[in-house]
């Protein structure tokens, strides 16, 4: 027996068509922003646009976060303009807005979070939810709202100190609560010997 070894590539975007009352939609999972998400997340919205779907389900569900200007580029798939977040340090801030021309701009959105969404996903959630484009369905998300940096001590040790805040375009601090569902679903864990349902994806559909 040969063992190869190779890197194992885990997708960061995820898509699938659903049908729900006779009609198609695009069930978009985004499982992080990381170094690849930008170039996978491109070719999953060209396939929508092709298949030219009823509306999109941007499912954000137990997405840790990652980079902001994976927040920032598909937030901005979305939103023809607008603030996406603001980031309120103790002596200077900066507003981080739209900044291309996203191809998903029209087409109607639900967005799912949960208890495991946090970071990044919040920043795009609440600036959809914030920005009036989509409606929140699901739990309540994590609230990681703050900027890090890790500060170096002299015994070798390290130290994550707190320089700044993310905050929404209403204004909210997303480690206050984190983003609240306009929709709110629990995560219902299927009984041994019941058939997984997925309701908070079924009421995101119905929510259309």
């Amino acid at each position: 027996m040969t063992l190869t070894r190779d890197e194992i590539v885990v997708p960061s975007v995820e898509l699938a068509f659903v049908e729900k009352n006779g009609k198609s939609y695009a069930h978009l999972e985004l499982h992080r922003f990381g170094g690849r998400t930008d170039r996978e997340w491109s070719e999953k919205v060209a396939e929508i646009i092709a298949k030219r779907p009823a509306g999109v389900v941007l499912d954000l569900r137990n997405n840790p976060g990652g980079y902001l200007d994976g927040a920032v580029y598909v937030a901005s798939e979305f939103l023809s303009s607008g603030v996406i977040v603001k980031q309120e340090g103790r002596s200077s801030g900066e507003t981080y807005s739209v900044n291309r021309n996203g191809s998903l701009v029209s087409i109607p959105l639900v967005v799912l979070v949960n208890k495991g969404s946090a970071s990044a996903s919040e920043i795009v959630a609440g600036a959809l939810q914030d920005n009036k484009r989509a409606k929140i369905v699901g739990e309540q998300s994590f609230g990681k709202g703050t900027v890090q940096e890790v500060q170096d001590l002299s015994d070798g040790s390290s130290l994550h100190v707190t320089v700044a805040k993310w905050i929404l375009p209403s204004g909210s601090w997303i480690g206050e609560k984190g983003v609240t569902p306009d929709v709110v679903v629990e995560d219902v864990v299927a009984k041994e010997g019941e058939t997984e349902v997925d309701e908070q994806l079924d009421k995101a559909l119905e929510s259309f």
